[in-house]
């Protein structure tokens, strides 16, 4: 048989005081979300298949949203591509969200396969607005960026390339790349006016998450 003897103790004396708790104030500062502007121009180097080629990017603009005439570009042939993912990696770690026309099945991805191609950091995850892969459903309406700006009315034109102008920036020739530079450039500031409008009318979505590695999606290009 087990016997158990509770055993009843006092409690230690406690000494107690008011405590004044004085109104505590808290200063939060606001600012605008950095939101990074993004357009590059590719050519091919060489098809896989009938339906697949590599490429490689040939020039690369960006700027800030809040200011638009202020645009960074980058040419292949004045700067290797290291470079040109280094200056560009450093405005894109800046940024609380990156925005473009269709960056999530063109722009980043490709800038992923430069920056493994050249065994440098991937670009981390994002907040992203995509003007063509958000815009609102639709039918019977192209979304490229040339068709959505002209049904908008902007002030900004799309740079037209025909086919020599295409064939003399592939080459990297003077000319070629002074055309490449005017269109990736406009690309951008049409690109900036264009997002504020569709904000405006509400045709646009705010932001998603972009996650830069192995599970990022990649939508189907439609004209």
């Amino acid at each position: 048989m087990i016997r158990f003897r509770l055993r009843q103790q006092t409690p230690a004396t406690t000494h107690t005081r008011p405590i004044a708790l004085e109104p505590l104030r808290l200063k939060a500062q606001h600012r605008p979300m950095r939101i990074l502007d993004i357009d590059t121009e590719s050519r091919p180097l060489h098809w896989i298949t009938s339906d697949y080629m590599s490429q490689e990017i040939t020039a690369m603009a960006w700027a800030w949203t809040d200011q638009p005439d202020d645009v960074t570009c980058y040419m292949l042939g004045d700067v290797d591509t290291p470079t040109m993912m280094g200056a560009f990696r450093a405005a894109y770690d800046q940024a609380d969200m990156v925005t473009g026309h269709y960056i999530t099945g063109h722009d980043l991805p490709l800038i992923q396969a430069m920056l493994t191609e050249y065994h440098l950091p991937l670009l981390s995850d994002t907040l992203v607005q995509d003007t063509k892969v958000h815009l609102v459903k639709r039918r019977g309406l192209s979304s490229s960026q040339e068709n959505i700006a002209a049904m908008l009315l902007l002030e900004h034109d799309k740079v037209r390339m025909n086919q020599a102008k295409w064939r003399a920036a592939n080459r990297l020739t003077p000319e070629g790349k002074d055309e490449s530079r005017k269109r990736v450039i406009g690309d951008v500031q049409q690109h900036i006016e264009m997002r504020a409008k569709l904000l405006e009318l509400g045709y646009v979505s705010r932001h998603v998450k972009w996650k830069g590695g192995a599970s990022a999606q990649v939508e189907a290009y439609t004209p």
